[in-house]
């Protein structure tokens, strides 16, 4: 009997000092929450994947606003809705603040030179306004295109063209008049610009 009461006693006094040290543990800094970010994103948000976006350099207001759709699921995704869900809209701002705060990512990849030249005369009637500075700024919660990859900026257009994720008023006021071509020449443009 005074053996099992002194396993009970360990097995109480084991619970409690595990739970009093998480209690004590410090919560995740900014850049250990982006950290978790890097196998898809790339390291400080420098994606060296053709279908994933770079983070670094977007705008605070453009990761909080995309990590809050992906956890209402208004944003389609395969992981990126699951993977939301686990965050706090306080854990969202972190993230946004730490990769705003990160050097703009510069893609190299091989592009078209005549699409290139005729997605920058497009760019400047139709996207500029809200994609400024040729995609190196977004206006509000836009994000950069500049120097994203050209296969991830083409699965984007294609989410929006199909219907499968919402286009934004103003952006389908400019992209629905365009021809296929047109949208190839304006995303090869982006996916220029240095």
């Amino acid at each position: 009997m005074l053996m099992k009461i002194s396993r009970f006693k360990w097995a109480l006094s084991a619970a409690a000092l595990a739970m009093s040290a998480s209690a004590f543990a410090a919560p995740p800094t900014p850049a250990m929450l982006a950290n978790a970010c890097g196998g898809c994103h790339g390291t400080n948000g420098a994606s060296a994947g053709p279908s994933m976006p770079s983070l670094a350099g977007h705008s605070k207001e453009s990761i909080v606003t995309a990590m809050k759709k992906f956890k209402s699921g208004e944003r389609p995704a395969t992981v990126m809705g699951r993977l939301a869900k686990g965050y706090s809209d306080a854990d969202f701002a972190a993230m946004g603040d730490y990769f705003s705060k990160q050097k703009f990512h510069i893609t190299s990849q091989a592009l078209d030179a005549a699409k290139v030249a005729r997605g920058k005369s497009l760019e400047e009637e139709s996207c500029s306004r809200c994609h400024m500075e040729s995609g190196k700024e977004g206006k509000d919660d836009s994000p950069i295109m500049a120097s994203q990859w050209l296969p991830y900026l083409q699965i984007q257009m294609d989410q929006y063209l199909s219907g499968h994720r919402k286009m934004p008023e103003k952006m389908a006021e400019k992209v629905k008049p365009l021809s296929k071509q047109d949208l190839d020449a304006l995303l090869q443009f982006y996916a220029s610009v240095k």
